[in-house]
């Protein structure tokens, strides 16, 4: 964002646009509400979707950009990244970053443990057991990666008010994601996807990573200190490969921004086919436009990761986006990680998520009405 807005200034002087930065973390449970009053221009999740369509705290882009740039977004979105900032029909934001959890390798470290890279999940549990698999395993990580499992095991979780997921599809997930915690050192539950990647990179004792969200500058020469591989997920069971769920960024803009125009010219550039491809994957962005993914000097920069990962993205779940949503997302995974690391019982677990889900439900009728 800072190289496009450098030279965004550079062709129009009379624009400034100054970032200010928050942690991976802030950017998952900070409000928006507390931020749309300072700042012009924001980078946001999409589950906020939910809420910015009902408090009206940003710009519905659609009644603002042309058509036919908008057209280009929808129908060059990496997955579904762009239709994951639409709801009730106001589009809250441009998908400018389009990530999903993916299998991320140290190819020389397999090498010399004579190991190929998993193909099913055997495999993986397989490489596990030789204390060579780290993955993230901190609450909103655990959460994530208990929807993919209750796909794995066959069911959509949400598609109900009732419960999260059925008790026997819970059970399995939560049940499969403890068999791999207990495969691996201990200090998964204090790492993040960065942090699982700069340990990776940082020693030689870690092979491999089942899936965590894919970050493309570990696939490029001399981000760190050696590259990762990366590739689609692994096939689990009959149902083929895994299905993780979306990530990504969104750029909106602020309902009470002073300088709407400026700003939504400047985002228009931002997110224009030929910058995400350009300027902002070349200043180590992971670009949200589909021409960027399939390109091939883009390709040629890391290795292969954009075209190796998008089939993971194309089939990546989308995370419920209702007005109340990120009460459950902000403390369900909280019981997923104590599971994972303690066991007890799955029914105590499950009908704490409902409950939460249920709070979530309420606080989003509650600001319908």
């Amino acid at each position: 964002m800072a190289a496009t807005s450098q030279r965004y200034s550079e062709l129009y002087p009379e624009v400034t646009i100054q970032w200010e930065k928050r942690t991976l973390q802030e950017f998952a449970d900070a409000p928006i509400q507390a931020l749309v009053a300072t700042y012009d221009l924001l980078v946001i999740d999409h589950p906020w979707a939910g809420y910015a369509a009902h408090s009206g705290a940003l710009l519905p882009l659609n009644e603002h950009l042309p058509a036919s740039f908008m057209q280009d977004q929808a129908k060059h979105s990496v997955g579904a990244s762009h239709a994951s900032y639409e709801f009730d029909g106001r589009q809250t934001a441009l998908a400018i970053d389009a990530a999903t959890p993916v299998a991320a390798w140290r190819s020389d470290v397999l090498e010399r443990l004579g190991a190929q890279v998993p193909e099913r999940w055997e495999g993986v549990l397989s490489l596990a057991k030789s204390n060579q698999v780290v993955f993230p395993a901190i609450p909103i990580d655990s959460l994530m990666n208990f929807y993919m499992f209750c796909q794995a095991h066959g069911e959509v979780p949400f598609t109900t008010e009732d419960t999260v997921v059925s008790r026997e599809i819970g059970q399995a997930a939560l049940e499969t994601l403890r068999e791999l915690a207990s495969l691996c050192r201990k200090a998964i539950f204090q790492m993040n996807p960065i942090a699982v990647y700069e340990s990776m990179t940082a020693s030689d004792d870690i092979a491999y990573c089942p899936f965590a969200y894919g970050y493309s500058n570990y696939a490029r020469e001399g981000f760190s200190r050696t590259k990762l591989a990366f590739g689609d997920l692994v096939a689990f069971g009959a149902n083929g490969p895994l299905r993780s769920t979306l990530g990504g960024t969104g750029l909106a803009v602020s309902s009470a921004c002073a300088h709407r125009e400026e700003a939504l010219r400047y985002a228009q550039f931002a997110a224009s086919p030929i910058v995400q491809r350009t300027i902002y994957t070349a200043a180590g962005g992971q670009p949200g436009h589909r021409g960027a993914w399939t390109d091939e000097e883009t390709n040629r920069w890391t290795g292969g990761y954009f075209a190796q990962t998008l089939p993971a993205l194309d089939r990546a779940f989308v995370r419920p986006r209702y007005n109340g949503y990120l009460h459950f997302q902000d403390h369900a995974g909280d019981f997923v990680q104590e599971y994972m690391m303690q066991g007890g019982d799955t029914k105590r677990i499950l009908q704490q998520m409902d409950r939460l889900y249920h709070e979530s439900l309420t606080i989003s009728k509650e600001k319908q009405v």
